[in-house]
């Protein structure tokens, strides 16, 4: 009898965690690595939310359990939040909070997916969808995107892809890893699509404050209203208001879905920690002026970090119009001698392990994110570390 179940050994450990945890060991024993793999803001959360949260600290009643679905006023705050930021208008029974944006993604699929049920999933994409739709049983379906098509899907892709097992399809903007940010027209088509095909809509809303220049937001659900009773929004506290390490995230769905998917969690997690939920709701009550501040900063990293790409030698990057990551095609470099050893790399995880023995930078390879030739670049991160880390590519790719 095995000592691990199948389901669990056959789940990928995060690549993106697993890159982050190694550029931080080798910094801890004295290594000078730059880090361009986690996906988090370099600053620290608004004074205003840890105020609150300090505040909860000291008031008893958040000592004790509560509902398991979420604080009630963070729950209503939620849903005020969510008509005043994208235009959909929800009542807070159909809100769930969570333990971050990851729970939010399996619980969803736990939630709607029996065996076999199919999940369209555009690549590349984040890590860990795929992972949480295998271990709700069903099975992820990815359709590939292009840097011609700007990383979107077309219609004709997705009814190629479709079968009787269809349940879901995951859509994503701004996406994580490409920062592809789709148009009004484009959003509304894929939920007319939808809608006319009777398969649900997972959407992740997580970057919706992030996007740059002429591009622009847009909610599924406020595009295609008939899309509303079948369709669950995920979103969370983590990118907008920097943070990450404070695991609020929630769902958003018809009722029935999120009774169940609060069924699940109470068995599971139980109520999200309340100085925390105090936290989120100080964010999401409060002004979006942060935030204009740190998307900002982001802009001018965004074109820092592509111009910079861009003037490697076998390197092309688009440039991304939401979220914060570029995406550049390193396919050129491969098969090429870099650097004093003249070795060289046959994939981008091979030229990952590669870029961080020579050059100390540690980047997320493309294999993660089912995109092979590409890897992901954060730049969320100290603009001189930022220009450091892709000058030391440079100069190996010079030799």
């Amino acid at each position: 009898m095995a000592r691990i179940s199948q389901r669990i050994s056959s789940v990928a450990e995060s690549a993106t965690l697993a890159i982050d945890a190694k550029a931080k060991a080798l910094q801890a024993a004295g290594e000078d690595v730059i880090g361009f793999g986690a996906g988090e803001p370099d600053f620290p959360t608004p004074r205003h939310i840890a105020e609150a949260a300090a505040a909860a600290c000291l008031d008893p009643k958040n000592h004790k359990y509560t509902p398991a679905g979420g604080l009630p006023e963070l729950k209503e705050a939620v849903a005020a939040k969510t008509a005043r930021d994208s235009g959909l208008t929800v009542t807070p029974a159909q809100v769930l909070i969570t333990n971050g944006g990851k729970q939010a993604v399996e619980e969803t699929f736990a939630t709607l997916l029996d065996p076999g049920d199919e999940v369209l999933l555009l690549a590349p994409y984040w890590t860990t969808y795929p992972e949480c739709i295998r271990l709700a049983g069903g099975v992820p379906v990815e359709i590939p995107t292009t840097w011609e098509s700007g990383f979107r899907v077309s219609i004709e892709q997705l009814e190629a892809a479709r079968t009787d097992r269809t349940k879901v399809v995951l859509f994503v903007s701004p996406s994580n890893p490409t920062g592809a940010v789709y148009p009004p027209e484009e959003v509304e088509a894929i939920g007319r699509w939808a809608v006319s095909r009777g398969i649900w809509v997972v959407t992740d809303e997580i970057y919706e404050h992030l996007v740059y220049g002429s591009a622009s937001f847009t909610s599924m659900p406020v595009a295609v209203p008939e899309l509303a009773d079948t369709c669950v929004v995920i979103n969370g506290v983590a990118k907008t208001y920097a943070m990450t390490g404070w695991r609020v995230g929630w769902m958003i769905g018809p009722t029935d879905v999120i009774k169940a998917a609060a069924n699940l969690q109470s068995h599971a997690t139980s109520n999200v920690c309340n100085v925390a939920q105090r936290a989120a709701l100080a964010a999401v009550s409060g002004d979006l002026e942060a935030v204009a501040e740190m998307r900002a900063v982001y802009d001018r990293r965004r074109r820092t970090i592509v111009s910079m790409l861009n003037d490697i030698d076998g390197v092309r990057c688009p440039e991304p119009e939401g979220a914060f990551y570029a995406f550049p095609s390193f396919s050129g470099l491969l098969g090429r001698p870099l650097g004093p050893s003249g070795r060289s790399a046959v994939s981008t995880l091979d030229l990952a392990a590669l870029v961080l023995d020579e050059a100390k930078v540690a980047f997320v390879p493309g294999e993660a994110f089912g995109a092979p030739g590409y890897a992901r670049f954060s730049y969320a991160m100290a603009d001189d570390a930022m220009v450091e880390g892709v000058t030391r590519i440079a100069k190996l790719v010079q030799g």
